[in-house]
């Protein structure tokens, strides 16, 4: 009977260790809408399809706005964050310039590859 006891009482203080140290990652609602136009509009660029970069750099431009705008939340550095996002912000707006311009494949390439450089390092640097 006391091993039965003793047993259970382990069980629960493992459960309770793991928990206390798989803590999930921060959320951040409008980074995750970012990603959700980055990310169908950078791949396909990395194989040299311009489509998606051309349709939708403007809603790119604008999610990186609202990103910028949004309160920075609990799990993320403000004092790193913000920088970086104001960077992510302009390089999608040179994006859109570029696209509204008709740059070369090639120029549109570098540009999104930068903004999603600069994306990653939002999701790197600036997490708690």
């Amino acid at each position: 009977m006391k091993k039965t006891q003793l047993l259970f009482m382990l069980i629960i203080f493992l459960s309770f260790s793991f928990q206390a140290f798989s803590q999930e990652k921060a959320k951040w609602k409008q980074m995750d809408d970012f990603h959700a136009v980055m990310s169908p509009t950078f791949h396909p660029a990395e194989e040299d399809n311009l489509a998606p970069v051309k349709e939708r750099a403007g809603e790119l431009l604008s999610t990186a706005k609202t990103w910028q705008s949004s309160v920075v939340p609990v799990g993320f550095k403000a004092d790193i964050t913000k920088p970086i996002l104001k960077k992510l912000v302009k390089e999608c707006g040179n994006l859109k310039k570029a696209v509204d311009k008709g740059k070369t494949d090639a120029e549109l390439k570098t540009m999104i590859t930068n903004a999603h450089e600069i994306f990653h390092e939002i999701m790197e640097k600036c997490r708690d």
